[in-house]
């Protein structure tokens, strides 16, 4: 028998409180996961929220290299994945193996490694960053030659922004790749007093289009203080259910309708429940990778701040 979708999130929000749990949904999440969650937001930024919370058990619904970004910040709690299958292409584009092998071509090189990579990765990498820290994370390097993976994209918005030295690996996001200049061209004719907000992973023909370029957060807090009534949105399309939600009398129009996520897709209620209930799919980070990949991210904090640690040295 079919649960209806009240009954089912009241299920599961007793289910919550029986695990002493915490639900993370990612901005790009179906609708109904974004309302059941206690936190939507970011990756990296769910993690931190989870990391500052008492509960036993966090239920991510994102895709794998988030879940194992909550691990590496929360060691001590059971993190689960709703659906293991949850993956992320641009993850994938790179391996620890490829990235030791590149930094064996490139030993003076720094390597800032995008948020959105596996754990094995941020252990092989110097700094972590974040779409919305990119630019202030490479800013603040001594290096005269920097290594980014995995988004092509995202490395070359930042390369152009700050002139620094920039090695691009060839990775990049299938989703914000679909949003094609011809697709923003045809919206701002049909929506010419709207805003063009897109994401830093969509292809540089698109940026140049835009009139502002922010991360998923970043987009969060322009539509919430700007006076723009409607803006043209260019990210995975989940993110308008949050932008509506939180700005009922602005107007949010998809870049493109073709922008969906698929993996992102893959969490539904059913499975979150079942997650809660069994305590899986579980997602854990095994120790020394944990604790390398931690330094990454810890790194890129300080770096924020105006720090600087040379490869090897621990802040």
């Amino acid at each position: 028998m079919t649960i209806h979708p009240a009954p089912l999130t009241s299920a599961i929000l007793q289910l919550k409180r029986e695990r002493n749990a915490v639900i993370l949904a990612h901005n790009y999440q179906l609708p109904e996961i974004q309302d059941v969650a206690d936190f939507v937001g970011d990756s990296l930024d769910l993690s931190r929220k989870a990391a500052g919370t008492t509960a036993d058990v966090v239920v991510f619904c994102g895709v794998h290299f988030m879940a194992e970004t909550a691990s590496i910040l929360c060691p001590d709690k059971t993190v689960l994945l709703p659906d293991i299958r949850a993956g992320c292409p641009m993850a994938d584009m790179i391996t620890a193996e490829d990235l030791r092998a590149k930094k064996r071509e490139l030993p003076d090189a720094a390597v800032v490694c995008y948020v959105n990579s596996s754990a094995e990765v941020k252990a092989e990498s110097d700094y972590c960053c974040t779409s919305a820290n990119a630019e202030a994370i490479v800013n603040n390097l001594d290096r005269d030659q920097i290594l980014f993976v995995p988004d092509q994209y995202l490395g070359s918005y930042v390369r152009s922004r700050t002139g620094k030295n920039i090695e691009l690996w060839p990775g990049f996001c299938p989703t914000h790749m679909r949003i094609q200049p011809e697709a923003v061209l045809a919206r701002k004719k049909e929506y010419p007093r709207a805003t063009v907000v897109v994401h830093p992973e969509c292809r540089p023909e698109v940026i140049a289009l835009a009139d502002r370029v922010l991360s998923t957060n970043g987009l969060v807090t322009f539509a919430g203080t700007s006076d723009a009534e409607e803006i043209i949105v260019g990210t995975e399309v989940g993110i308008i259910h949050r932008l509506s939600k939180e700005n009922p009398r602005k107007r949010f129009i998809p870049a493109s309708d073709l922008a969906v996520c698929p993996n992102m897709k893959r969490i539904t209620l059913d499975k979150v429940m079942t997650s809660l209930r069994e305590l899986a799919p579980e997602v854990r980070v095994p120790e020394p990778v944990r604790s390398r990949a931690r330094l990454a991210v810890d790194r890129m904090l300080a770096a924020g701040r105006g720090e600087y640690a040379p490869r090897g040295r621990q802040l």
